[in-house]
């Protein structure tokens, strides 16, 4: 089983600084009602940026290997809350936009079904509350 670390800290009033196990940082800040100078991401926004770069990383991998020649890759994602406390996502759609030489329409759909159902972690996450939506673009 792999162990990841991280640690935040507190730097002033609602801004936070956060430190990976592998020494990469990210600030987190709240908007000014909340006491914040909105000068870093908000936490749920991490969250969902987590499961664009994961769902984005295995799609990559998982075309290369079927032999795809994929030249950009964006993903946009739209996640809808709960409205009440704890206001977790309930739906996710991420637009796939695929660049690339001769992909087939068939090879993304088989490689969204493996990145969200086998391979990225995040989405299996998600899942336990969200609906996941995926569409796509060649």
């Amino acid at each position: 089983m792999e162990t990841m670390t991280a640690a935040v800290v507190l730097k002033e009033k609602v801004l936070w600084e956060g430190t990976a196990g592998s020494g990469h940082r990210v600030v987190m800040d709240g908007p000014a009602e909340a006491g914040g100078s909105n000068a870093g991401f908000r936490p749920m926004e991490l969250m969902l940026l987590g499961l664009g770069f994961c769902m984005g990383y295995d799609m990559v991998m998982i075309l290369r290997r079927m032999r795809k020649e994929v030249t950009g890759y964006r993903i946009q994602l739209t996640g809808k809350r709960a409205e009440e406390p704890p206001s977790v996502y309930t739906e996710v759609t991420l637009e796939h936009v695929i660049t690339g030489k001769g992909i087939p329409k068939e090879s993304v759909e088989r490689a969204l079904e493996l990145a969200e159902h086998k391979y990225c972690s995040a989405s299996a996450m998600f899942a336990k509350t969200a609906t996941l939506i995926n569409t796509y673009r060649i």
